[in-house]
């Protein structure tokens, strides 16, 4: 993309940022703090919890919980979404799983996930992983549905095997879905990790959000509602960038 285009996609981009900012400042004139705090306000209160730490730690906490569970939930949901995709008797004794558990929202198994796995960390990881593992094997079995036949009968007629064609035809054919899933996980992954650590976490974003609730400092809220947009936009722009150095012989468009 040509270097002008490029400035000024940035240059409407922050002018509709600022106007964002300008609307929420009138919005809050003359407006009790306490249901509608000021921009001046959030951006004074954010300055005092980078200041006391609660911030970083906060981000540290939920960024190495979104990342460990999510990361997981990719390492499996892509080799199970081969094996679905590319043999119908797995498709036939997982798709119950997979149907049933994928309507299951994460929040409903909040409480089992404390009980089982105890209140620390692999309760919400766990939780993470659950969420981004059926969206990633369902991305990934579709895209080994959608392998061009013509290539897969290619494959066999040149006296390639199984393990062959999945490794030459089927997996570089399914990177664009499995990118995709993994993108859509990433998403889940931040709605997740609220209710988590709204539940039983005293560091993260989520414990953040409710404590701010319990001192009544509603422009806490805000600094940690508009700190996960932030971090959910710099980790898909980091998940977009390692995609196009390291994917681009796959023709991943993202």
């Amino acid at each position: 993309m040509p270097y002008k285009e490029q400035f000024g996609r940035f240059l409407l981009a922050l002018a509709s940022v600022a106007g964002g900012i300008a609307l929420w400042g009138l919005a809050s004139l003359g407006t009790n703090p306490l249901f509608l705090p000021s921009p001046a306000l959030t951006f004074t209160s954010a300055i005092e919890l980078v200041q006391d730490g609660t911030w970083w730690d906060s981000i540290v906490a939920s960024s190495f919980r979104i990342l460990t569970g999510w990361g997981l939930g990719v390492v499996v949901g892509i080799p199970v979404g081969i094996l679905m995709g590319h043999f119908r008797w797995v498709r036939q004794m997982l798709d119950p799983y997979t149907e049933f558990f994928r309507f299951v929202p994460p929040i409903a198994f909040v409480t089992l996930a404390v009980i089982w796995l105890g209140p620390d960390e692999l309760s919400k990881i766990a939780l993470i992983f659950y969420t981004t593992v059926f969206i990633v094997t369902i991305n990934t079995m579709a895209g080994v549905q959608s392998a061009d036949e013509i290539r897969l009968r290619a494959a066999r007629a040149l006296g390639a095997g199984t393990l062959r064609t999945v490794m030459t035809v089927v997996v570089p054919s399914s990177v664009p879905f499995m990118v995709t899933g993994a993108r859509l996980a990433m998403g889940n992954s931040f709605l997740t990790i609220v209710s988590a650590e709204i539940v039983s976490a005293q560091e993260g974003l989520g414990a953040l959000i409710w404590t701010a609730r319990n001192y009544g400092r509603t422009e806490w809220v805000f600094v940690g509602i508009i700190t996960l947009g932030l971090l959910g936009y710099a980790f898909d722009r980091i998940v977009r960038y390692a995609t196009r150095r390291l994917l681009k012989r796959y023709r991943v468009n993202v």
